[in-house]
């Protein structure tokens, strides 16, 4: 059963202003989430219920809500400001 993918109003703005070919390969990311949300190579953050992803330079930072099988993405950016 597949957890249903769910972005918050910040993460689609981050994700519109990325150049198309890095909106292509991160869309593709956040669809496999749906099938394994803790893929291998996924860490879980310091301090908070929450994991992050790498797609080269960016990062993807997102809740894993088990009981309702849902993945909440919060947040995409470069690794050089995605945790401020």
């Amino acid at each position: 059963m597949n957890y249903v993918i769910v972005l918050k109003a910040s993460a689609e703005r981050d994700l519109e202003r990325l150049p198309a070919i890095l909106h292509h390969r991160i869309v593709e990311r956040l669809a496999s989430l749906s099938g394994v949300p803790r893929p291998r190579g996924s860490q879980k953050l310091h301090g908070l219920e929450a994991y992050r992803i790498r797609v080269g330079d960016y990062r993807i930072l997102y809740e894993v809500d088990d009981p309702r099988r849902r993945v909440t993405v919060y947040s995409i950016g470069h690794r050089r400001d995605v945790y401020r």
